[in-house]
């Protein structure tokens, strides 16, 4: 079966720093795909190649089959990959609306938004109200709030939605659930099941090892800026995820 998305021999240094070491990625039609690895293995720089924020020294990237060049997240966006990234990506200084529809706001409809270009602001809001309440991961009264005047959690749950909403081919997410209470991070991982149903395949780095096992099809395990293995959650525990991350126990040939 073809993968939906392929990174192949993907390279990338800073310096004399090596991020990518000829990694390897692969992502089937739908599953979860978990991606774990200590910290510094690359597995942030690898899905940053795959959406466009970094561009490989070498490699290539397949999706559905073809051969493509990212050389900025809107151009990965543009072909249906969404991603969430670590850093969330947010503009403090917008509103929660503005963030959902950064770079691709919807216009008027008629002369005002064909010729003068004037957004529709109620649209735009009455549809980012609508995405995070179906998601059930924000309480807000105004939409038009401050991104910076939100917690950590509540900015997780918008850069989610804002994933999910848009996501129509590939939805990369990079520790969701980090600064998720318990109940918020509960409501993501029964999300990614709802995408997944969708048709919608998933790649999910995380260092919850938990919910990792419990989401995942397959885990990629990453480490030294190349890809480990890939095992099956139901045949490998978390400690032997651990031990094949830290090099304490010898991959399987897959």
């Amino acid at each position: 079966m073809e993968p939906v998305l392929k990174a192949k021999n993907i390279n990338k240094r800073y310096g004399k720093v090596v991020a990518l070491d000829n990694a390897n990625l692969e992502l089937y039609n739908d599953e979860v795909l978990g991606v774990i690895g200590d910290n510094g293995a690359g597995k942030s720089t690898l899905i940053k190649a795959l959406c466009g924020a970094v561009q490989p020294d070498s490699g290539e990237i397949y999706l559905d089959g073809e051969l493509v060049t990212f050389n900025s997240p809107i151009e990965a966006r543009k072909t249906g990959i969404e991603t969430v990234y670590q850093n969330l990506a947010l503009s403090p200084a917008l509103t929660i609306a503005d963030n959902m529809f950064l770079g691709r706001e919807i216009h008027k409809k008629g002369i005002m938004g064909k010729f003068f270009r004037v957004l529709d602001q109620s649209g735009m809001q009455n549809l980012a109200r609508k995405k995070l309440s179906e998601l059930g991961l924000l309480t807000i009264q105004n939409i038009n709030q401050q991104v910076e005047t939100l917690s950590g959690g509540q900015r997780q749950g918008v850069a989610v939605a804002r994933a999910t909403a848009f996501g129509t081919k590939v939805i990369i997410m990079d520790e969701p659930t980090a600064a998720l209470g318990v109940k918020e991070s509960r409501r993501v991982l029964e999300l990614i099941g709802e995408v997944k149903s969708r048709g919608i395949p998933i790649i999910l780095i995380s260092h919850n090892m938990p919910h990792v096992f419990e989401v995942a099809d397959r885990v990629h395990i990453h480490r030294l800026g190349k890809r480990l293995c890939v095992v099956n959650p139901k045949d490998y525990s978390m400690s032997d995820a651990v031990a094949l991350m830290t090099g304490a126990k010898e991959a399987p040939t897959n």
